[in-house]
């Protein structure tokens, strides 16, 4: 009888040491569980803090640019009140025969190379169907005669062709045009047809960074 109820008692023991284990383990459990949310929490806030400070900052430098070139244009505009196109034109296809044309070569020598192009080859049909070689001829003293005059001649074909003598008001469109970079597309797009753009090459690259505008960026973004 005795050892019976020294069994009963190893026994309820035995239970009563396993279910305060049990309950230790649990409360240690929970107090494991609280503290990573914390921790999440915590982690989560000081995101939060970092990520509204880097906003607040990109803001403030966003007005300070805005403010900036604020400034820039309204100095720009007094000192050059009558700026424009140094290209002479006076309908879009001769914009782009033009730009092409410019490419390393003076805008001013342009101007007078396309005078006889155009008494030659007054409109696109003609220029479209004029042999390369005469082309050439001609725009020779702008430098790189062949490849300018096979862009020029190919690019009027497609003119013709294609737009019925007219000029592409599309951006992407005018990227398809042989010799039409995104510079020369962009001047045709903001100079012609009043849509906004900018031209840019590595002259306003230069000078946006003298400017403050930007800082050390080398390629046209």
């Amino acid at each position: 009888m005795r050892l019976r109820h020294l069994g009963q008692g190893i026994e309820l023991g035995f239970l009563v040491q396993n279910r305060r284990k049990r309950k230790k383990k649990k409360n240690m459990s929970e107090k494991k569980a609280v503290k990573e949310k914390n921790t999440k929490e915590k982690a989560a806030k000081e995101k939060n803090t970092k990520v509204k400070a880097a906003k607040e900052t990109l803001d403030r430098q966003l007005e300070e640019k805005r403010s900036l070139a604020g400034e820039i244009i309204r100095r720009l505009e007094l000192e050059y009140p009558d700026a424009g196109c140094t290209l002479d034109y006076n309908q879009a296809w001769k914009l782009l025969v033009s730009v092409r044309l410019a490419a390393q070569c003076t805008d001013a020598r342009v101007n007078v190379v396309v005078q006889e192009l155009y008494k030659k080859f007054p409109d696109v049909q003609a220029l479209a169907q004029a042999d390369v070689d005469e082309i050439e001829e001609i725009v020779r003293p702008c430098g790189l005669g062949r490849s300018k005059a096979r862009d020029i001649s190919a690019c009027m074909k497609i003119l013709w062709e294609e737009y019925g003598g007219n000029v592409p008001d599309d951006f992407e469109l005018l990227l398809k045009l042989p010799g039409v970079g995104r510079k020369s597309a962009n001047l045709i797009m903001g100079d012609v047809f009043g849509k906004p753009a900018i031209v840019t090459d590595t002259h306003c690259i230069r000078l946006v960074n003298r400017m403050g505008l930007v800082d050390q960026i080398k390629e046209p973004k």
